[in-house]
Order: C-alpha cells, then structure tokens, then sequence
C-alpha cells in the first residue's frame, strides 16, 4: 500500500515541479512521476537528515517532508534542462 501511495503522492509532486519549472509541457503523467519518485528518494536521503525529520520514502508525510520531496524534484528537473539544454530554464 505505501509504494501505492509514493506513486500517487510522486506524482503529484512531479507535476508540481514541473509547473514551477515550466517543462510541463514536455513530459507527460509518466514522467510527472518518475522525476516526483526520484526527487523525493534524493532529496530523502541528503536533505531530509541535514534539516532533520523523516524522508517521505518511511511513510512520513507531512509538511515538512512533502516539501523537501518537492524540492528534490525540481533540482532534479533543473539539473535534466542543463543536461540537456544547457541551461536551467
């Protein structure tokens, strides 16, 4: 039920990131939740114990948690648009 819930929760957090960073447009649902999924296990494991707290991957999902995730996610989507544009939008 939890990897359920990641999938749901990543995926929104994707599409939040990508309307911050304007790549909406190009991605579709599976990337949304890909970049969400892979932001929030990132930004998890190297933010969340600097700032203190759970990572969302334990099942915590709170505000500060939910945040961090986001944050993961659009570093991540900044760093692909420099990948691949060479520059960060």
């Amino acid at each position: 039920m939890n990897l359920i819930i990641m999938l749901i929760v990543g995926g929104i957090l994707g599409w939040l990131a990508s309307m911050i960073m304007r790549t909406d447009g190009q991605q579709g649902i599976l990337l949304n939740v890909v970049v969400g999924v892979v932001g929030a296990i990132l930004a998890g494991y190297l933010l969340t114990p600097l700032l203190g707290g759970a990572p969302i991957t334990s099942g915590a999902f709170d505000i500060k948690s939910l945040a961090v995730s986001l944050l993961g996610a659009v570093v991540l989507l900044g760093i692909v648009n420099l990948v691949r544009r060479g520059s960060v939008r």
